[in-house]
């Protein structure tokens, strides 16, 4: 890792330059991970459940679970309905 000197470089050197294909999955998973940890915080302070935040916004736990293990690729429109019809929170991009 000679020459490092910044956080890019560093990605650079792992998961090659931006547009690359294996660049792009690392960012998508990073997205999707991110968003992830965002929602169960939220859910988790707003104290209510996977399966409560399902019923409410018409989805299922299992889905809820997927996101929150950032395994799901998720439309943000889908994720905003989550939060904000789901948790009573804005989403701000």
């Amino acid at each position: 890792m000679k020459n490092i000197t910044n956080f890019e470089d560093l990605l650079n050197e792992k998961y090659g330059k931006k547009g690359t294909p294996y660049r792009d999955q690392f960012e998508a998973d990073s997205l999707a991970f991110r968003l992830g940890v965002m929602l169960k915080e939220a859910r988790t302070e707003a104290k209510i459940t996977q399966e409560q935040l399902a019923e409410r916004t018409g989805t299922k736990k299992s889905y809820i679970s997927r996101i929150e293990r950032g395994k799901s690729d998720i439309q943000i429109s889908t994720y905003q309905r989550i939060i904000e019809i789901g948790l009573g929170k804005s989403l701000n991009i």
